[in-house]
């Protein structure tokens, strides 16, 4: 049997990323010293690869499929196969942004007013395709970490990535411009791809990848409810598709079973309870497969 080689990326995506897994049915374990974590499936086997890295080796063949970022595969011209985008981050449910951010008290406004400037960034080739669109001519220095602390001494403007703004911002730093909102892509090497046993195993892996992405915000009801008071219920439920009606074994009564936004469950059960709904169950969701 021929195994799947997968990129889990290393560093900040790791952690959220063998949690994902763990959602979608898939138990990785990760050594202190180890960057050949152990998966519960015969069928696959995985390396920590940086996400900076990632598309390099997926291109090369040296790994089948992997997770990084559209930004590192843009940053390093993978050619590799798109195959699923998997939107979630290191702290939420969210693409980050790559911004271009000056000093708060710098006189740049726009993009132009960086000409013949530094910028600091990881993404070199990223922000001088960036520059080029906008034709400013600016020294884009690479950035070993720590970038935010650049300006205004070492650099005049930074390219740095962000899921809240809150460091920017306790570095009194302000942004001038995004360049890209990027979010974790599931990848793979375009002759894995042609391999059919490999190609369903990696497009089951998405399927179930983004089934729980797609629970992981989402909780499901049941619910009883009198046949005559039905009308107020529904009208009060939104669902993620019509939800199902259920006869009971008292002709009188049926049975709820819905899914709904998380977040919408405080505002819902009060409203439900007023439409004479009984017996509301609340229970979590692992994946939601279209």
């Amino acid at each position: 049997m021929t195994r799947l080689k997968l990129g889990i990326p290393k560093g900040s995506l790791q952690d959220s990323t063998v949690d994902l897994f763990v959602r979608a049915g898939w138990r990785i374990a990760v050594g202190s010293r180890s960057y050949f974590p152990s998966i519960d499936d015969p069928e696959v086997e995985c390396m920590l690869v940086r996400a900076q890295e990632m598309a390099r080796y997926v291109e090369s063949g040296a790994l089948d499929a992997g997770i990084t970022g559209k930004d590192w595969i843009l940053e390093s011209n993978g050619d590799v196969e798109e195959v699923a985008e998997l939107v979630y981050s290191k702290t939420s449910l969210g693409r980050v942004r790559w911004v271009l951010a000056v000093a708060e008290d710098s006189g740049v406004e726009k993009v132009s007013d960086l000409e013949g400037k530094v910028i600091a960034t990881e993404p070199v080739r990223l922000t001088q395709r960036y520059l080029d669109r906008h034709g400013v001519r600016a020294r884009v220095e690479f950035s070993w970490g720590a970038t935010e602390v650049k300006v205004p001494q070492l650099a005049d403007a930074i390219v740095e990535v962000t899921e809240t703004g809150a460091s920017l911002r306790a570095n009194h730093l302000r942004v001038v411009d995004t360049l890209l909102e990027s979010a974790p892509w599931l990848i793979a090497n375009r002759s894995s791809w042609q391999d059919l046993s490999k190609r369903e195993k990696i497009e089951n892996m998405a399927l179930l990848l983004e089934g729980a992405i797609r629970a992981s915000s989402r909780v499901g009801l049941m619910l009883n409810v009198r046949r005559g008071d039905l009308p107020g219920v529904l009208g009060a439920l939104p669902a993620l598709r019509n939800p199902t009606v259920s006869q009971l074994s008292d002709p009188e009564w049926v049975a709820i079973n819905t899914i709904v936004e998380e977040k919408t469950v405080r505002q819902l059960m009060p409203k439900l309870k007023s439409a004479k709904a009984e017996g509301i169950v609340e229970y979590p969701l692992n994946k939601i497969v279209f």
